[in-house]
């Protein structure tokens, strides 16, 4: 269904279809009740703490062996983004998956060359938000401990990450 018929579905329905209808999808979706609890009651911090514990997890779990999904954790910074949070935050959570990232390969070892490339993209794109939001000076040190980390990386991970960061602060 287009926007425009869901919008003159829902201008056809009155006050208490539209609250039955409402209150049907806040019990149906998930996602759904955890927006509308956001809306009704905005607690970015609370958002950004729980996307950064999936992140996290992925790589540096507290039991287990960790997944390093980078779908699962660009999920949680995708989701996060819907809810129109403060950019601040989500470049924190941005540059906190590349940190996860190159941290993880510098305690594991070498990586497959997707993980790099992923991290890779992942910083660029950090890098390039942080630009256009005028925070990288906020977040330089972040960014400087993806460089420390890559350092020790294959693939020619280390240069590219060097590369990036001198690209967006050498400015």
């Amino acid at each position: 269904m287009a926007k425009l018929e869901l919008k003159k579905l829902l201008q056809s329905m009155d006050k208490a279809e539209l609250v039955s209808l409402i209150l049907e999808m806040y019990s149906t979706k998930k996602e759904i009740a955890e927006y509308l609890d956001y809306y009704v009651s905005p607690n970015e911090k609370e958002q950004f703490l729980k996307a950064k514990k999936i992140i996290e997890d992925e790589y540096f779990p507290a039991k287990g062996w960790p997944k390093e999904r980078l779908s699962v954790a660009k999920k949680a910074i995708s989701d996060f983004s819907k809810l129109k949070p403060s950019p601040e935050f989500e470049a924190e959570l941005m540059i906190f998956l590349v940190e996860c990232g190159c941290r993880y390969t510098n305690e594991y070892g070498d990586m497959t060359e997707s993980f790099y490339t992923g991290m890779e993209n992942n910083f660029n794109r950090a890098l390039k938000f942080m630009k256009n939001h005028g925070l990288l000076d906020c977040f330089r040190p972040n960014a400087e401990r993806c460089v420390k980390w890559a350092s020790p990386c294959g693939y020619g991970f280390t240069d590219t990450i060097e590369y990036m960061f001198d690209e967006y602060y050498s400015e």
